[in-house]
């Protein structure tokens, strides 16, 4: 059964006291960050049916925001997921190329993850960063003015990290 530990619950709690009664729903998106660092990176059903107990929403009300924003994850994921974006200013410094390196470098495509469970290649819409193009975000951190060079040092960097 899907269950928070006890110290996201309480996180949990603390967001939906934030809102005033019968507006739990403004809690979904940090509900869901919390559920997706809980459950191991992703959110499946029944984490997200879980979610809709706890915000007494309806589950459809869940998945709407889950699956609108590119940040949550609906299938597993790899340790490092690298989310490259592709849009306007990016594309036009060279980002369709390093998504291209990146799939030919980890042989992957966009969406999958490769077979140590280490790396997922996740093409993103605008990331806000348009004059560190291209650029991708990695966890909470970005990683900016990508050359086929500084992604060889992000994917050895990653994974001497991940022997560690």
């Amino acid at each position: 059964m899907v269950q928070f530990s006890e110290e996201k619950l309480n996180k949990v709690k603390e967001i939906m006291a934030r809102y005033p009664e019968g507006k739990q729903k403004s809690a979904v998106i940090p509900v869901l960050h919390i559920a997706q660092e809980e459950f191991d990176g992703w959110l499946d059903v029944s984490v997200m049916d879980y979610v809709a107990e706890l915000l007494n929403i309806t589950p459809i009300e869940v998945y709407e925001v889950a699956t609108f924003y590119t940040m949550f994850n609906l299938k597993p994921v790899g340790k490092y997921v690298l989310e490259v974006c592709q849009t306007g200013p990016c594309m036009l410094n060279g980002s369709d190329g390093i998504i291209q390196y990146i799939k030919d470098k980890l042989g992957i495509q966009a969406g999958e993850t490769t077979p140590d469970g280490l790396f997922t290649l996740k093409p993103a819409e605008c990331l806000g960063a348009c004059g560190y193009a291209p650029m991708m975000q990695l966890g909470k951190t970005y990683r900016e003015f990508l050359t086929k060079e500084k992604i060889d040092e992000i994917i050895d960097e990653l994974r001497a990290a991940a022997k560690n």
